[in-house]
Formats: C-alpha cells, structure tokens, sequence
C-alpha cells in the first residue's frame, strides 16, 4: 500500500490535486484562442490569463493564516463549491465573463494549494517533505499531458462538449474533495499574538529574509518564463510549420511528471542550499526559451525539445526551493512567509502574460521568449551562493 508520502490518504490528497486541475488544463488552451478568434490583442489575452494567478497572489498569505487557524480540511471544503462556482461561470459567459470567472478562480486556487501543501508538510516527517511537494506538483500536471489535446478538439468542434465537462469537473472535485482527510500530528498551540500581526511586516521578510528573498526572487522570474509559455504557446505554435501546441503542452506536461516521479528522491531535502543543482536547473531553463524562441527559423524539433527542457526545469524548481524554505523560515511563521513565496511564483505567471503580452505585441513572440532566455541567465548567476551555514532558528 505504501508508507510516507506514497500512502492511501496521501495517495487520495493527490487525486483530489488531479481533478482540482484538470479544468486549468483546458482553459489554458481555450480562452487564448477564443480570444484571439474575438480579436483580442496580447496584451489582453494576457491580462484575462493573467488574472488568475494574479489574485491567487493576494490571497496565498491570508490563505497561510486561515488554514492556520482553522486547519486545511475546514478551508478545502469551503474553497472547493467557490470553485465549482468559477468553473460553472465560465459555461455562462463570454471573453469579458471569463475575467471574472479567472479571479474567483483564483481565490479558490490560493486557498486549496496552500491547503493541501500545508497539510503535507505538517503531516510527513522532515525526510519525505520533499517527496510529498513533488507528488503534489506532479499530479497537478499530469492533467497537462491530456488536457490540451483535449480542449483543442472541444475548441475545434464548437464548444459543444465544454459546458458538460466543466460541469462534470466541479461536480466530481467537490464530492471527492469534501471526504479528504489529512493526520496531522499534534503541535504546539500558535499564540493568539501571531494572528493579529499585520501582513505587511510578513511582506517586509520578502526582503529582510535573506533565505526568502533569495527563492523568491528566483521563483519570480522562472515563473514568468514559465507564464509566458502558458499564455502564448497556444497562439505562436501557429507560426511554426508542423508546430502544435497540444503536443508541445502534452510534452512538457508529460515531462513534468516523470521527471519529478522519477528524480523525487534527489530532490535536496537537507535544508541546505545546493548552488549547482540550482544553477544546473536554471540553464535548463535558459535553454528551454531560447530553443523555442529559434524554433522560428529552425523548426518544429526545437520547439519540442523546448518543451522537454522547460518541463524538467519546472519539475525540479518548485519543489527544490518549497523544500529548502520549509527548513530554514522561522517555524512560528512558517506558514504565512510559505504563502508569500508561493505568491512569488503566481506573481511570475502572471506577469509572464501582461509583460510579455505587450513585448509580443511590439515584436513578436520569438523575440519575447529571447528576452525570457536573457532573464534566465540572470538567474542562473543569481542562484550561484558559496557554501555557507544557512539554517535560520525560530
């Protein structure tokens, strides 16, 4: 059956993950096409994408304090009928509907990851923390393999099809959702103190925590490579011959999830900061956009290695850096300067569609993922630190 990370209610957290993000799968795809078939720009394209993450971003800190306070089981149940809200709206609205419907999307997305990622973390032992992250992040991505390919055909068959799946999708989450369990050990009560410090001097740590500052910084700006592939991935693999981007989707998704299936048990889980493993992933970030930004000229072969660079980078990140800062941020807090550095990385997919939505507007996509090259090998100097003691006490 399994021990750890691999057991029965962890097992069931995971697939509750899977159903969770499987409509994200397809809107991915869907709504950059039906906006530019509605003569959308970019730049809007981009914003309506954007929103999403965008106010995940706002709420992640609060939503770290809440399940906090109320435990994760009380907060998923609420979060999972806004969610199945957002999903019903999208069948109901147009382009202009969508925007709304991305935010309250959002709100749900805030509170359901810090959920099951606090509940993981705080029910496994130190050493399976990073196994846990990385099955977590794996199952949210193995939609991505499917998903694609399938809101292209309901995209080009007329939408038919995408009414009945977003129903099905809200209706499934929220029954498997509302049986989910998490065993938490037993832990010292959080002093009542703790609840009423304002966020802002949690926002300060961004930057008075060097640790924090460090990961988020890094998580920032992969994130907006990353974002700027969700985004117009869709709509620049039409400039490529043989390009396809359910397939290019399909490929990173698919190489998300066997390289963290496969690669889980090297992920770093000692707490301390490995420079070259970081650095390595931030080449194979580096790589990834300027293979797709030249697919232009060269050809559909470096869009699809494109693809399997970014998904391995993607695979290794996350979960590498969620793993070091649960060691090293003062536990009292733990949760809430968790929140913000996983805002951090909504930040990054969101503004890898409003800034690089206007850059493509202004250029065109192959010289905006050039410029996402550039920004990895900023950070692949950023990620370099000397060996050093880096553990931070409570």
């Amino acid at each position: 059956m399994g021990s750890g990370a691999m057991s029965w209610p962890f097992l069931r957290l995971y697939v509750l993950v899977f159903l969770y993000f499987s409509a994200n799968s397809m809107l991915n795809v869907i709504i950059p096409l039906q906006g530019e078939s509605l003569g959308a720009t970019n730049a809007t394209i981009g914003m309506i994408m954007g929103a999403y993450l965008f106010t995940t971003m706002f709420f992640r800190p609060w939503a770290g304090q809440m399940i906090q306070k109320y435990g994760p089981i009380k907060v998923l149940r609420i979060i999972l009928v806004i969610n199945g809200f957002a999903l019903i709206l999208y069948t109901m609205t147009g382009l202009g509907g969508y925007l709304i419907a991305r935010m309250l999307q959002g709100v749900s997305t805030a509170f359901f990851s810090m959920a099951l990622q606090i509940g993981i973390i705080d029910a496994l032992p130190e050493k399976d923390r990073s196994q846990g992250i990385s099955l977590y992040s794996l199952f949210s991505y193995l939609p991505g393999i499917i998903g694609p390919l399938l809101a292209l055909g309901i995209w080009q068959g007329g939408m038919s099809y995408f009414t009945v799946i977003m129903v099905a999708i809200a209706m499934t989450t929220g029954i498997f959702g509302y049986s989910a369990k998490i065993e938490k050990e037993e832990t010292e009560p959080i002093p009542a103190a703790n609840e009423k410090v304002k966020m802002l001097s949690f926002f300060a740590q961004l930057i008075k925590n060097p640790f924090l500052f460090k990961c988020s910084v890094l998580m920032l700006v992969s994130s907006m490579i990353f974002g700027a592939v969700t985004v117009f991935i869709p709509l620049y693999a039409m400039e490529i011959k043989a390009g396809n981007a359910g397939i290019y989707l399909m490929l990173q998704a698919a190489t998300v999830v066997f390289a963290r299936f496969t690669l889980r048990k090297r992920i770093p889980s000692d707490g301390k900061w490995h420079s070259s493993f970081i650095m390595g992933t931030m080449l194979l970030l580096t790589v990834a956009a300027q293979s797709i930004s030249f697919s232009l000229v060269g050809g559909a072969l470096f869009f699809y290695v494109g693809a399997v660079l970014m998904g391995i980078a993607q695979a290794l990140l996350y979960p590498t850096l969620t793993t070091y800062l649960s060691f090293v941020l003062p536990k009292a807090n733990r949760n809430v300067l968790l929140g913000l550095f996983i805002a951090m990385a909504d930040l990054g997919v969101s503004l890898g569609g409003v800034i690089m939505g206007p850059i493509a507007d202004l250029f065109s996509y192959s010289v905006m993922y050039m410029i996402c090259a550039g920004l990895g090998v900023i950070m692949f100097f950023f990620a370099y630190e000397r060996k050093k003691t880096n553990k931070m006490v409570a």
